[in-house]
């Protein structure tokens, strides 16, 4: 696939984006070359190769999950203008 520089132009009008000829044309060819790589990776076999979820292949470490700090909820709600339940109320701001 390649753009035009007329391409090129209307692509620019669509996004709004005030570009000259000689800009159009440098970025005519830098599209292009990048549809080019497109193509280029399109056209490998994948077939039997399985999706990754990264790119490089090892799991984090993780921590054990557990209590480190004591429950101080009463004393950070007991600074609040108003609370029901365990939860702060806070003024309705949607309709």
């Amino acid at each position: 696939m390649s753009l035009t520089p007329e391409q090129i132009q209307r692509i620019a009008l669509l996004a709004r984006i005030e570009i000259s000829e000689a800009e159009a044309h440098a970025t005519g060819g830098h599209l292009n070359e990048i549809f080019k790589l497109i193509e280029q990776m399109q056209a490998v076999d994948t077939q039997g190769v399985e999706p990754m979820a990264h790119a490089q292949e090892f799991s984090q470490r993780l921590r054990d999950d557990i209590v480190s700090e004591a429950d101080q909820r009463a004393a950070y709600q007991a600074v609040a203008p108003e609370t029901e339940a365990g939860l702060y109320l806070v003024p309705k701001v949607i309709e």
